[in-house]
Protein backbone atom coordinates (compact mmCIF):
# COMPACT_ATOMS: atom_id res chain seq x y z
CA UNK A 1 0.00 0.00 0.00
CA UNK A 2 1.53 3.45 -0.71
CA UNK A 3 2.04 5.90 1.61
CA UNK A 4 4.11 9.25 2.54
CA UNK A 5 7.34 8.80 3.45
CA UNK A 6 8.58 12.63 3.23
CA UNK A 7 8.98 14.71 6.39
CA UNK A 8 5.61 15.25 8.57
CA UNK A 9 7.11 18.54 9.84
CA UNK A 10 7.56 19.81 6.34
CA UNK A 11 3.68 19.09 5.52
CA UNK A 12 3.16 21.47 8.33
CA UNK A 13 4.99 24.41 7.59
CA UNK A 14 3.50 24.21 3.88
CA UNK A 15 -0.02 24.20 5.48
CA UNK A 16 1.31 27.02 7.78
CA UNK A 17 -0.14 25.12 10.61
CA UNK A 18 -0.11 22.68 13.31
CA UNK A 19 -1.22 19.52 12.18
CA UNK A 20 0.11 17.31 15.06
CA UNK A 21 1.62 14.66 12.73
CA UNK A 22 4.57 13.93 15.32
CA UNK A 23 2.56 13.54 18.48
CA UNK A 24 4.31 14.99 21.69
CA UNK A 25 6.70 17.13 19.53
CA UNK A 26 3.82 19.16 18.28
CA UNK A 27 3.48 20.38 21.94
CA UNK A 28 7.03 21.57 22.58
CA UNK A 29 9.19 24.12 21.55
CA UNK A 30 10.79 21.65 18.80
CA UNK A 31 7.81 21.75 16.75
CA UNK A 32 8.58 23.00 13.12
CA UNK A 33 5.72 25.86 13.03
CA UNK A 34 7.62 27.43 16.21
CA UNK A 35 10.90 27.38 14.65
CA UNK A 36 9.92 28.36 10.69
CA UNK A 37 6.63 29.41 10.31
CA UNK A 38 7.56 30.03 6.56
CA UNK A 39 6.84 27.73 3.70
CA UNK A 40 9.31 25.10 2.85
CA UNK A 41 12.21 25.89 -0.04
CA UNK A 42 14.14 28.46 -1.08
CA UNK A 43 11.43 31.07 -1.42
CA UNK A 44 9.46 29.82 0.90
CA UNK A 45 9.86 33.45 2.68
CA UNK A 46 8.50 35.25 0.38
CA UNK A 47 4.95 36.72 0.44
CA UNK A 48 2.64 35.08 -2.02
CA UNK A 49 -0.57 36.35 -3.12
CA UNK A 50 -2.88 33.31 -3.40
CA UNK A 51 -5.55 32.88 -5.74
CA UNK A 52 -9.05 31.76 -5.13
CA UNK A 53 -8.59 28.29 -6.15
CA UNK A 54 -5.40 28.13 -3.87
CA UNK A 55 -7.12 28.71 -0.85
CA UNK A 56 -9.68 25.66 -1.81
CA UNK A 57 -6.60 23.39 -2.67
CA UNK A 58 -4.65 24.11 0.63
CA UNK A 59 -7.74 23.33 2.65
CA UNK A 60 -8.00 20.13 0.87
CA UNK A 61 -4.63 19.56 1.37
CA UNK A 62 -4.71 20.42 5.09
CA UNK A 63 -7.68 17.99 5.86
CA UNK A 64 -6.16 15.20 3.49
CA UNK A 65 -3.01 15.51 5.31
CA UNK A 66 -4.47 15.65 8.91
CA UNK A 67 -5.92 12.62 8.71
CA UNK A 68 -2.68 10.80 6.68
CA UNK A 69 -4.60 10.10 3.50
CA UNK A 70 -3.44 9.85 -0.41
CA UNK A 71 -5.41 11.59 -2.51
CA UNK A 72 -7.12 8.38 -4.57
CA UNK A 73 -8.27 7.72 -0.78
CA UNK A 74 -9.33 10.86 -0.16
CA UNK A 75 -11.19 11.42 -3.35
CA UNK A 76 -12.98 8.18 -2.44
CA UNK A 77 -14.39 8.92 0.52
CA UNK A 78 -15.54 12.03 -0.52
CA UNK A 79 -17.66 10.44 -3.34
CA UNK A 80 -18.54 8.06 -1.10
CA UNK A 81 -19.67 10.87 1.21
CA UNK A 82 -21.34 12.74 -1.95
CA UNK A 83 -23.63 9.76 -2.31
CA UNK A 84 -25.14 9.58 1.62
CA UNK A 85 -27.81 11.16 2.63
CA UNK A 86 -27.20 15.22 3.73
CA UNK A 87 -24.75 17.49 3.83
CA UNK A 88 -21.71 15.94 1.95
CA UNK A 89 -19.28 18.36 3.55
CA UNK A 90 -20.18 17.20 7.12
CA UNK A 91 -20.86 13.68 5.68
CA UNK A 92 -16.85 13.60 4.68
CA UNK A 93 -15.74 14.95 8.74
CA UNK A 94 -17.74 11.83 9.82
CA UNK A 95 -16.92 9.64 7.21
CA UNK A 96 -13.05 10.70 8.25
CA UNK A 97 -13.81 10.23 12.02
CA UNK A 98 -14.90 6.88 11.97
CA UNK A 99 -11.84 5.52 10.57
CA UNK A 100 -10.43 2.94 12.25
CA UNK A 101 -6.51 4.70 13.00
CA UNK A 102 -8.41 8.03 13.64
CA UNK A 103 -10.39 6.52 16.40
CA UNK A 104 -7.45 4.52 17.87
CA UNK A 105 -5.93 7.80 17.94
CA UNK A 106 -8.52 9.39 19.23
CA UNK A 107 -9.09 7.12 22.48
CA UNK A 108 -5.19 7.77 23.26
CA UNK A 109 -3.63 4.31 21.94
CA UNK A 110 -1.24 6.02 19.98
CA UNK A 111 0.13 9.86 20.06
CA UNK A 112 -0.41 10.62 16.11
CA UNK A 113 -2.46 8.70 13.67
CA UNK A 114 0.61 7.43 11.23
CA UNK A 115 1.68 5.10 15.04
CA UNK A 116 -2.03 4.33 15.09
CA UNK A 117 -2.30 3.39 11.59
CA UNK A 118 0.80 1.24 12.31
CA UNK A 119 -0.38 -0.39 15.44
CA UNK A 120 -3.72 -1.52 13.47
CA UNK A 121 -1.69 -2.77 10.51
CA UNK A 122 0.40 -5.21 13.47
CA UNK A 123 -2.85 -6.66 14.49
CA UNK A 124 -2.38 -4.77 17.92
CA UNK A 125 -6.01 -3.52 17.79
CA UNK A 126 -9.49 -5.80 18.35
CA UNK A 127 -12.95 -4.43 16.87
CA UNK A 128 -16.29 -6.12 18.71
CA UNK A 129 -13.57 -8.79 20.22
CA UNK A 130 -11.90 -9.89 16.66
CA UNK A 131 -8.27 -8.59 15.59
CA UNK A 132 -8.49 -6.22 12.17
CA UNK A 133 -5.55 -4.30 10.69
CA UNK A 134 -7.36 -2.22 7.97
CA UNK A 135 -6.63 1.38 9.06
CA UNK A 136 -9.51 2.08 6.78
CA UNK A 137 -12.61 0.09 8.65
CA UNK A 138 -15.28 2.49 9.18
CA UNK A 139 -16.28 2.04 12.61
CA UNK A 140 -20.08 2.18 13.31
CA UNK A 141 -21.86 3.37 16.64
CA UNK A 142 -21.96 0.61 19.45
CA UNK A 143 -18.33 -1.01 18.27
CA UNK A 144 -15.73 -1.59 21.14
CA UNK A 145 -12.00 -1.20 19.93
CA UNK A 146 -9.35 -2.66 22.38
CA UNK A 147 -5.96 -2.96 22.40
CA UNK A 148 -5.05 -6.57 22.08
CA UNK A 149 -4.10 -7.94 26.00
CA UNK A 150 -0.75 -9.67 24.65
CA UNK A 151 -0.09 -5.83 23.44
CA UNK A 152 -1.37 -3.60 26.56
CA UNK A 153 2.09 -4.04 28.07
CA UNK A 154 3.84 -2.14 25.28
CA UNK A 155 5.57 0.56 26.88
CA UNK A 156 4.53 2.98 23.43
CA UNK A 157 0.53 2.14 23.97
CA UNK A 158 0.80 2.53 28.14
CA UNK A 159 3.00 6.20 27.15
CA UNK A 160 0.48 7.05 24.88
CA UNK A 161 -2.28 6.38 26.98
CA UNK A 162 -1.37 8.53 29.67
CA UNK A 163 -0.68 11.65 27.68
CA UNK A 164 -3.80 11.83 26.02
CA UNK A 165 -5.52 11.43 29.62
CA UNK A 166 -4.48 15.04 30.23
CA UNK A 167 -5.98 16.61 27.08
CA UNK A 168 -8.96 14.45 27.29
CA UNK A 169 -11.55 12.05 25.26
CA UNK A 170 -13.59 13.56 22.44
CA UNK A 171 -17.85 13.20 23.96
CA UNK A 172 -18.75 10.34 21.26
CA UNK A 173 -16.60 7.83 22.39
CA UNK A 174 -15.91 6.05 25.96
CA UNK A 175 -12.67 4.95 26.97
CA UNK A 176 -12.05 2.37 30.25
CA UNK A 177 -8.13 3.39 30.62
CA UNK A 178 -7.55 0.24 32.79
CA UNK A 179 -8.46 -2.17 30.20
CA UNK A 180 -7.09 -0.29 27.13
CA UNK A 181 -10.59 -0.53 25.84
CA UNK A 182 -13.66 2.17 23.81
CA UNK A 183 -16.66 2.60 22.43
CA UNK A 184 -17.75 4.12 19.75
CA UNK A 185 -20.63 5.82 20.81
CA UNK A 186 -22.29 7.86 18.04
CA UNK A 187 -20.88 9.89 14.88
CA UNK A 188 -19.50 13.25 16.08
CA UNK A 189 -22.03 16.12 15.30
CA UNK A 190 -20.11 18.70 12.93
CA UNK A 191 -20.26 21.09 16.47
CA UNK A 192 -18.19 18.53 17.77
CA UNK A 193 -15.38 19.47 15.49
CA UNK A 194 -12.58 21.57 15.28
CA UNK A 195 -13.74 25.07 13.89
CA UNK A 196 -10.94 25.90 12.23
CA UNK A 197 -11.65 23.26 9.27
CA UNK A 198 -13.65 24.35 6.10
CA UNK A 199 -15.35 21.61 4.24
CA UNK A 200 -17.33 23.59 2.27
CA UNK A 201 -14.46 24.75 0.60
CA UNK A 202 -13.35 21.23 -0.31
CA UNK A 203 -16.94 20.92 -1.91
CA UNK A 204 -16.74 23.15 -3.52
CA UNK A 205 -13.40 22.43 -5.32
CA UNK A 206 -14.68 18.97 -6.37
CA UNK A 207 -17.72 20.72 -7.77
CA UNK A 208 -15.57 22.45 -10.19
Amino acid sequence: MARYLGSKCRICRREATKLFLKGEKCFSDKCAIERRAYIPGQHGQRRRKISDYGVHLREKQKIKRTYGLLERQFHNLFKKAENMRGVTGSNLLSLLERRLDNVVFRLGFSVSRSEARQIVRHRQVLVNDRKVDIPSLLIKPGDKITIDPKCQEHLRIKAAVEKASSRGIPSWLDLDPAKLSGVFRSVPDRSDLPADINENLIVELYSK
